[in-house]
């Protein structure tokens, strides 16, 4: 992880090596941004990865396995997949691409034919063939902006620990529910800035603020910054039965 570099240096085209000030990172999408203090370089600009569709021409660039400047071609293979980032969150909005990337290609600037930033590189499956992923100009550019500004993206958490549990039909058809899946509460985290008090170990929660919920990966979206300090409205069952319980969100750290 960058940001628990001792010290970040830079290597340029030309071959000069130059130190690196961390400005910030997000291990929830991947991405860090880091400041040189050099002169004269140029900028990528972003593409609307938005337009982006599958069979236009990717180009990735980095340095794979310690090769400096390596360039190699592909295509867009497929857009929209989710990628499991280090701290267990999903990212939204990965692009999939044949470009072969390696170790050290992360980081590296996924590419138009126009030489615009379509993605920034950031995973390969080790066990299979063509299978790469890069994360979209759109939520990297997102990213590090907030990343310059603020230094952080914020998301909101709600302290306790959970996982998957499906729910018996008699459940889903005596509540209502939408989905046939929750998240059951099996740790409340206690004296946290979030307020949980009302959350209870076993409570399975099935929605956020009206929205259904069936799984970690949902919740998580629903915890993003907007939800920070706000009272939300979560729907649990509780002994079989659904309740609506308040809790407020704090700000992950």
């Amino acid at each position: 992880m960058i940001e628990n570099a001792k010290e970040i240096s830079v290597s340029l085209a030309d071959g000069r090596t130059v130190q690196a000030e961390l400005k910030g990172a997000d291990p929830s999408t991947d991405i860090a941004v880091l400041k040189i203090d050099v002169s004269g370089l140029k900028s990528l600009s972003f593409a609307d990865s938005e337009r982006l569709q599958p069979g236009q021409i990717a180009i990735a660039i980095g340095n794979p396995l310690g090769l400096q400047h390596t360039v190699t071609a592909g295509v867009v293979s497929a857009l929209g997949r989710t990628l499991r980032a280090s701290n267990g969150r999903l990212i939204d909005d990965i692009i999939q691409t044949d470009a072969s990337l390696n170790p050290g290609n992360s980081g590296g600037p996924l590419v138009n034919s126009l030489g615009q930033v379509i993605g920034v590189n950031t995973a390969t499956i080790l066990s299979a063939q063509g299978l790469c992923f890069a994360v979209s100009a759109n939520v990297a550019a997102f990213v590090a902006g907030k990343l310059i500004m603020e230094g952080r993206v914020k998301r909101a958490y709600l302290g306790i620990a959970g996982q998957v549990v499906n729910l018996t039909g008699r459940m889903v058809a005596a509540n209502r529910l939408e989905k046939n899946t929750g998240v059951y509460v099996y740790e409340v985290v206690a004296d946290q800035p979030a307020y949980n008090n009302e959350i209870r170990t076993g409570d399975i929660i099935v929605s956020f603020n009206g929205k259904p919920v069936g799984t970690v990966d949902e919740l998580h979206k629903q915890l993003g910054a907007d939800a920070i300090g706000r009272s939300v409205e979560l729907g649990v069952l509780r002994n079989g039965q659904k309740l609506l319980l308040h809790a407020i969100p704090a700000e992950m750290r």
